[in-house]
């Protein structure tokens, strides 16, 4: 504290004396100790009490103003008596959500994930393969790695997997015992024949926190709360505790009828194993997630990549990656489109079409209201016609020119660098046409004509620009290349 650091350091006891800013210093700073910095919320805490909470605790909206919060900490929340639940939301579910959506839309199939067959062979050799570039919890290379040794070929392999791919099992050994138990090539070795119902689904090895419960319960006769408490305490690993544990459990195993050498080496193993020991039920959650997510991009691999992409619009570098991963699926990711595409990116036969929401500095309202425009009046004619329909409250300059610069604009008649230099003059006369009709007025010209056509508008003669120029206005755009990459003309000697 800084009472503390005051006794501890004469020279500032001597400042705090002779210096009278530094005294004030040393005033303010006594207030200020301890209070609270600042309000956070709690990413997935809720609440929950039998009554309306303003009656309970003081209330007040979180920082951004989307959420009713508490004012008392957790803790506090807690000692009150009020129940706190951790409700964690997945990105992943609403990949899943829009892709079965799509898969409705382009298949007729209705989708029930939670029917799924667990026994899925194509899901099974994808996951086998490591080919799970998008699949919950397995896209890591160390984690595709242990795919393709352990050949999963049932849920329960799943469901270990998500367990053991941690830093205490990988460092212990266990996981690579746990594969070659799983191939038969070690022997899956049982203390004693009650061990099996519990160990078989794991070949043996001790994976779950429940497993280390179960023999508690089986062996030793602990109550299921008395095998909570060992859980706990294994976990702990206070050294008197454990040895209190210990007494306990080979008394009751020699209770019921086992030997006493035999349970005090059950007991020091499933120790061993407790300080690695995953909650099992967290883990079929995950696999399961794992599983579906596996099962869509094994069937259905464009809607899904479609609706992963889009929930990762904004990171760059995992779009990049999810559409490299497009192309090693054999679906091609078109470039984006005006007329064709939409905020998401979505699927159209055999391909996947490049999101609009995707590009750098167009706003989801301007391309709603593009998008909105284009179903009810009809797709773009040209350049013009684009510009003389948009509503510029929400479609400015600057999104114009990412358009242009994207490539979303190609199928409009005119190359980049024309639209680009031309494009000040036909906003103004865009603009001009809008409030035009606005007043009632008609153009002489009947106003519905091409611009150029009828002598309205004269647009200037621009250069087209070369492949670098090209490459170099997308990659502003999009974070990257999509119709080609500077590379492409040297990849034979690459």
């Amino acid at each position: 504290t800084l009472n503390d650091a005051i006794q501890e350091e004469p020279r500032l006891q001597e400042l705090q004396t002779q210096d009278p800013k530094v005294g004030q210093l040393i005033e303010s700073a006594r207030r200020l100790e301890g209070l609270t910095r600042h309000a956070s919320v709690h990413a997935a805490g809720v609440v929950i009490a039998p009554e309306p909470l303003r009656n309970v605790v003081p209330l007040y909206r979180s920082p951004k103003g989307e959420e009713v919060v508490t004012q008392y900490p957790m803790d506090d929340v807690e000692a009150m008596g009020l129940l706190k639940m951790d409700f964690l939301g997945l990105r992943t579910l609403t990949v899943l959500q829009n892709a079965v959506a799509m898969i409705r839309d382009n298949h007729g199939v209705d989708l029930d994930l939670e029917q799924l067959p667990l026994d899925d062979q194509p899901t099974y050799q994808l996951l086998s393969d490591g080919r799970t570039q998008g699949v919950f919890q397995f896209e890591g290379s160390g984690l595709r790695d242990l795919l393709r040794k352990l050949q999963p070929s049932v849920f329960e392999d799943l469901v270990a997997v998500v367990a053991l791919y941690r830093p205490g099992p990988l460092g212990s050994g266990m996981v690579d015992d746990f594969v070659e138990r799983r191939h038969g090539r070690r022997e899956i070795e049982y203390e004693l024949p009650e061990l099996e119902p519990i160990l078989r689904s794991t070949y043996g090895v001790i994976v779950f926190q429940e497993q280390v419960m179960q023999i508690a319960t089986t062996l030793a006769g602990f109550t299921l709360g008395g095998a909570d408490l060992l859980r706990r305490a294994m976990g702990k690993k206070k050294a008197e505790v454990m040895a209190e544990q210990r007494e306990y459990f080979v008394k009751g195993a020699l209770q019921n009828g086992f030997p006493e050498d035999k349970a005090g080496k059950i007991f020091d193993l499933i120790a061993y194993f407790a300080g690695y020991g995953f909650n099992r039920s967290h883990s079929v959650c995950y696999a399961l997630i794992a599983y579906q997510t596996a099962y869509l991009k094994a069937h259905y691999p464009r809607e899904f990549m479609a609706a992963l992409i889009t929930s990762d619009m904004d990171n760059t570098d995992k779009v990049m990656r999810y559409i490299g991963e497009c192309r090693d699926l054999n679906c091609a990711v078109l470039p984006p489109d005006i007329n064709t595409g939409f905020a998401d990116f979505t699927v159209g036969g055999e391909h996947v079409r490049f999101g609009l929401g995707a590009i750098k500095g167009v706003g989801q309202n301007a391309i709603t209201s593009v998008v909105a425009e284009r179903e009810a009046n009809g797709a773009f004619q040209s350049f013009a016609d684009l510009l003389e329909r948009v509503d510029y409250r929400l479609v400015n300059k600057k999104v114009i020119e990412s358009l242009i610069k994207s490539g979303a604009l190609d199928g409009l008649g005119m190359h980049r660098a024309e639209m680009l230099g031309n494009m000040s003059r036909v906003m103004e006369w865009a603009q001009r046409q809008q409030e035009d009709a606005q007043q009632g007025q008609i153009s002489l010209f009947g106003g519905t004509m091409e611009p150029a056509a009828n002598g309205m508008l004269s647009l200037d003669s621009v250069m087209p620009w070369n492949d670098a120029e090209q490459l170099t206005n997308e990659k502003e755009a999009l974070g990257f290349y999509i119709s080609s990459h500077p590379l492409t003309a040297v990849q034979p000697q690459l």
